[in-house]
């Protein structure tokens, strides 16, 4: 199967820039897997789509506000950091912008006594580096750090936490869940009045989010691991629902990745987990746990835009995309929104 397979034409002002006020007022193309048909709607209609006892799983990871600007030592030359993932307390997987930041490389971020050191450790296999700070980082993050808003996006953000879901707690991301920009609590206070069920999980997202899959063949991708955790309360919601038979949704292309990491270790029973998953999801694929998908639209070649492929099939997801293109739907992390059911 090739790459270019999942390529498309996206006109650049078609890549929002900034949220729409309010999160549910996004635009939602809702996508019938199996007949491909397509409905028009808006985010905040969500529930006539559900039916009681549907349970939705989302992913609760918080972005930390992970990009940082250093200093090299002595010279003074600037780096950007953009940490990835903890290794340990002082060692994080980065993303490093600047000329030979080579291992031994020594760097300072912040000014004066408030000053936090770090030295290059490593240059990792893609390209990235590990970073061994002098302290903890996470720590100095508020006063050091930034939001690390995807590359496509120019624009400042206003407001830092609208690149959080509404319902973020466990902190350790570089980039935000976008499906789950979309919920308000009063939306999520009407799934609840509607007997609509609401599981959490956690995944960390990493380092795939910022790189597109380069290799010609997408068998031939090697998909970076992201640390994910499903808790005993989650995985009792997951087998009641299985036993049952009511539909899981999966908010959002992560919570996929953490239910059907799951689904393929269990022999009978979803069993709570906490580790790293490298699932990588391409048509061919087949679902063991997700019945349905809410989503964003992702970007060309991406391993994203695979994992939908392969839920929706490659046709319905080329011809969704294209309608929505032609019907002026935003894309990507601030964009509008998708229902496959």
């Amino acid at each position: 199967m090739l790459t270019a397979d999942f390529d498309y034409v996206l006109p650049p002002d078609r890549i929002a820039q900034e949220p729409v006020e309010p999160r549910d007022s996004s635009r939602l193309l809702v996508l019938d897997r199996s007949s491909g048909a397509i409905q028009h709607s808006v985010f905040r209609n969500l529930l006539d789509y559900l039916h009681a006892g549907d349970l939705l799983v989302a992913n609760i990871t918080r972005v930390l506000p992970a990009r940082m600007y250093a200093h090299k030592v002595p010279s003074g030359g600037q780096v950007e950091l953009l940490l990835l993932s903890r290794l340990d307390d002082l060692r994080w997987r980065a993303l490093v912008t600047g000329r030979r930041a080579l291992p031994g490389q020594q760097l300072t971020i912040g000014e004066g006594p408030d000053a936090l050191g770090a030295v290059v450790e490593e240059v990792t296999a893609d390209g990235g580096r590990v970073i061994r700070f002098a302290a903890p980082p996470e720590p100095h993050l508020k006063r050091l750090g930034e939001m690390p808003l995807p590359p496509y996006i120019h624009t400042r953000l206003a407001d830092q936490e609208r690149y959080q879901t509404v319902y973020a707690q466990a902190s350790g991301s570089a980039a935000a869940p976008t499906a789950g920009l979309h919920f308000t609590p009063e939306l999520l206070a009407a799934l609840q009045g509607a007997d609509i069920e609401w599981a959490q999980v956690v995944l960390h997202i990493g380092l795939d989010t910022f790189r597109p899959v380069s290799a010609e063949r997408v068998e031939d991708h090697q998909i970076h691991t992201e640390y994910c955790e499903l808790d005993a309360t989650a995985a009792a919601q997951l087998n009641r629902a299985r036993r049952e038979g009511r539909r899981i949704i999966a908010v959002g292309t992560t919570s996929v990745r953490v239910l059907e990491t799951m689904a393929q270790q269990a022999e009978d029973e979803i069993a709570p987990f906490a580790g790293n998953t490298s699932l990588f999801i391409y048509p061919g694929y087949r679902f063991r746990l997700v019945d349905g998908l809410i989503t964003n639209f992702h970007l060309p070649k991406s391993s994203l835009l695979m994992l939908v492929s392969a839920f929706a099939g490659v046709e319905h997801i080329r011809r969704a995309y294209a309608t929505a293109i032609d019907s002026g739907y935003r894309f990507f992390s601030f964009g509008d929104s998708m229902l496959i059911i």
